[in-house]
């Protein structure tokens, strides 16, 4: 499964950005194999509809699941439209929130958080 976990600044061992649409990178994480790579978030910087614009980004990259501090309304409405299932994390870092992901550990968002 592919996964991608909001950063800062796209490594692998610092902690994860709390925004979603917005944040800079995305770290993708293959979870069957461990592998990641991040990759710069193009709707970090538009004026206004990232959250749409960052799910189709994610799509496009044949994601599976997302972690994040929060999600805005549209991005969640996306996000269930992409059917990219979504997740909740307040803190840790890419490393160890795959992990938690893997072990079942992490919570399901349904609803957007502000």
């Amino acid at each position: 499964m592919k996964l991608a976990i909001s950063s800062h600044d796209g490594k692998f061992d610092t902690p994860i950005s709390d925004r979603f649409g917005r944040c800079r990178q995305f770290v993708f994480v293959e979870t069957e194999t461990g592998n990641w790579q991040a990759k710069l978030n193009p709707a970090s910087v538009t004026r206004g509809g990232a959250g749409a614009q960052v799910v189709q980004f994610l799509a496009d990259n044949g994601v599976e699941a997302t972690i994040s501090g929060r999600y805005g309304p549209t991005a969640l409405t996306a996000l269930e439209a992409a059917g990219i299932q979504a997740y909740i994390a307040t803190s840790g870092t890419p490393a160890s929130l795959s992990e938690k992901f893997l072990a079942n550990e992490l919570a399901q968002v349904n609803t957007a958080k502000d």
